[in-house]
């Protein structure tokens, strides 16, 4: 009895160890999947122009894109970062009209206006362009379509901007994203460039 009992507690302690063990295997797996999509992201991230007009971006999407817009870092955490959705067809193609670089407007079905309060933080471009940034990872997670087209340092961009959103004169515009499904195949850029690092001095 006292051999059964002797082996019955060697085969739970192996039994267990082989569960926390698969556990801490399956864990590891999880977190390098995890790992991979990730670095998958920022490496597919391209920029995309041509969007399906038919196909609207949910509210959640949005959502969940601006979530990571304001996940970015900021200076002292002040996060002067303001965003406004546009989603009105007239506008979006007014604007289109009047913005040289933003013509894709016209066929976006919605666009993010990426703002910073230039009395909170006198860098605030910097902020908000990591906040631009996130969007734009977002929306490449999510299978949506998006580019950078910028408004700030050019008086001219950020003036229609300004006249399409009413921003107040201290809200300043960085940026206009337009955001949609793509239409067609779209192929992300090889831009690494090993003459570009360099380690502890030039």
């Amino acid at each position: 009895m006292k051999q059964f009992s002797s082996f019955l507690v060697i085969s739970l302690l192996i039994i267990l160890s082989g569960a926390l063990g698969g556990g801490c295997s399956s864990a590891t797996e999880n977190k390098s999947k995890e790992e991979d999509r990730a670095i998958s992201v920022l490496m597919n991230r391209k920029s995309v122009r041509d969007y399906n007009e038919n196909m609207p971006v949910k509210k959640e999407e949005i959502e969940t894109i601006l979530k990571a817009a304001m996940a970015a870092p900021s200076g002292r955490d002040i996060r002067p970062w303001e965003f406004i959705v546009i989603d009105d067809k007239e506008t979006l193609a007014a604007m289109a009209g009047e913005l040289s670089t933003a013509r894709m407007l016209a066929k976006a079905p919605a666009a993010i206006v990426v703002c910073g309060d230039s009395i909170e933080s006198f860098y605030w471009y910097l902020d908000c362009a990591a906040a631009t940034q996130n969007i734009l990872l977002a929306a490449e997670a999510l299978d949506l379509g998006a580019v950078w087209t910028a408004s700030y340092p050019y008086e001219d961009r950020m003036a229609v901007v300004k006249k399409y959103t009413n921003l107040p004169d201290h809200i300043l515009p960085l940026a206009v994203i337009p955001i949609g499904y793509p239409v067609g195949k779209q192929t992300p850029k090889d831009k690494f460039d090993e003459k570009k690092i360099h380690y502890n001095t030039w």
